[in-house]
């Protein structure tokens, strides 16, 4: 039996894809980490309109209220953001803002890794919140899931971890598909592989391709082939996705605006894909820090502090914003530039996750993140019981 190089190296591909990350837990409920990597600009998608230092702050980049998706008397959605206001409306999404990490640097980098470790300091741990979750649940058949190129560090951990994402290479017909698997059917740890990326290729709906033509990262194509694998009776409870793109120092409102309707679509696929499983459904997004209170003069934002948060599905008890506001005026600024956090992304991860799967609020903030404070107030009413 022979094979050319470059039909085997397309069903090798197949072997080769790590963007799923598989770990076993026991529970209805799922939880979906959505990254926003670049520091997303909090104060442009959750607008503080009623803030009269906001649109002097702003200049030419000011989201106009009147435009705005209202979601209470202090802020509007940027308008982009169409399926998640109707998420809000009707009680399934809830906007958290002024919150950061404890991380107070300006490096895309290190911050990244404090938000995903759940450490205090860059590289102080080794593994990563979300892996840590995984490691609280009860055990049985079930999976959790990655969509990224690589484990992304919130996963990374003891618990077993996989990684899916599609390949731009064409599908490989049935027949090669028949030959590799006789070929690989001697070898015990390939064949092993083999039938591991078969059965995540068939939780992804057949074809871990793009069509000729089609985007890579077509967000609403991603929310649907997530949703194919967290539908399933089988399927995984927890999932990570990566969102790229959100480092907007020039040209930010044409940028962001687009950015912003990739998430937005996203998120829709992912709950009309779901369909009666979004009931169960906790969609978290966050990035690693906000952007300055201040457009900069390239007609864009430079890395900040205070950002915006986001919480949505069906089991989340949403149509409310969560923010104790710091205001925007000049003696109101952290370091005189930023948005100030007054809530730390570590409680509201921490509040989010204990009340998914009902643990133990304090034993959760300990476990996912070992350097928080002891006394640190949990945010109550964030998900349905």
């Amino acid at each position: 039996m022979t094979l050319d190089r470059r039909r085997f190296m397309g069903a090798a591909a197949l072997l080769a894809t790590p963007h799923v990350a598989f770990a076993k837990v026991a529970t209805a409920r799922r939880f979906v980490f959505v990254v926003q990597r670049g520091a997303a600009d909090g104060l442009n998608t959750v607008v503080p309109s009623a803030d009269p230092a906001y649109a002097e702050l702003r200049g030419a980049l000011a989201i106009d209220p009147a435009s705005t998706l209202r979601l209470d008397g202090s802020f509007g959605l940027h308008p982009a953001l169409v399926q998640l206001h109707q998420m809000h409306t009707a009680g399934q999404a809830r906007f958290i803002h002024a919150v950061a990490s404890p991380y107070r640097e300006r490096s895309h980098f290190d911050a990244q890794n404090v938000l995903e470790s759940g450490a205090s300091a860059p590289y102080q741990l080794k593994d990563g919140w979300l892996n840590r979750l995984v490691r609280m649940l009860p055990a049985d058949d079930k999976a959790a899931i990655a969509f990224a190129s690589a484990v992304p560090m919130a996963l990374r951990g003891s618990a077993p971890v996989v990684t899916y994402a599609p390949s731009n290479l064409p599908e490989a017909d049935d027949d090669l598909m028949q030959r590799v698997e006789q070929l690989y059917a001697r070898d015990a740890q390939l064949h092993g592989l083999w039938s591991s990326a078969l059965a995540a290729r068939g939780m992804a709906g057949g074809s871990g391709s793009a069509g000729r033509g089609e985007r890579r990262q077509d967000s609403a194509a991603l929310g649907r082939m997530a949703a194919g694998f967290l539908a399933r009776p089988d399927g995984p409870r927890i999932a990570m996705i990566e969102t790229t793109g959100w480092d907007t120092h020039s040209a930010q409102n044409a940028r962001l605006a687009t950015q912003l309707r990739g998430l937005d679509a996203l998120i829709a696929a992912l709950r009309d894909g779901l369909g009666p499983v979004w009931a169960d459904t906790v969609v978290l997004v966050a990035t690693e820090f906000g952007r300055t209170a201040r457009a900069n003069g390239t007609g864009g934002t430079d890395h900040g502090t205070g950002a915006a948060a986001m919480l949505a599905g069906g089991a989340v008890l949403g149509g409310a914003v969560v923010s104790d506001w710091p205001g925007l005026a000049p003696g109101q600024l952290l370091e005189g530039r930023d948005l100030k956090p007054t809530l730390g992304l570590d409680v509201l991860v921490a509040s989010a996750c204990a009340q998914t799967f009902g643990l133990d609020l304090g034993l959760t903030l300990r476990t996912l993140f070992p350097f928080a404070s002891a006394s640190a107030s949990a945010l109550p009413g964030l998900v349905r019981a």
